[in-house]
């Protein structure tokens, strides 16, 4: 077998859309509008009382209590059917 590619070496699918965000609805990979700059969530940990504690591409990190609402950038692809 060849080697293998890592994620950055595959181009993006779908098109990025600008959602809300809570600490129940945040996910890998959105991008959080936090003081005017876009953080990458790379990884989250479940807090007491609902709460997230972002880790983002910078470095930096974030605790979403289970009322913070952010901006976010979420890529999507519009080609999955989705059930309603």
């Amino acid at each position: 077998m060849g080697p293998l590619l890592g994620r950055a070496a595959r181009p993006p699918v779908g098109v990025l859309v600008s959602i809300e965000v809570d600490a129940s609805t945040v996910r890998r990979g959105d991008q959080i509008m936090v003081g005017g700059q876009a953080l990458l969530v790379l990884d989250m940990m479940s807090l007491a009382r609902g709460g997230k504690r972002l880790h983002f591409a910078s470095g930096e990190s974030l605790t979403m209590s289970s009322t913070t609402v952010l901006w976010a950038a979420r890529r999507i692809n519009p080609r999955l059917a989705r059930r309603r």
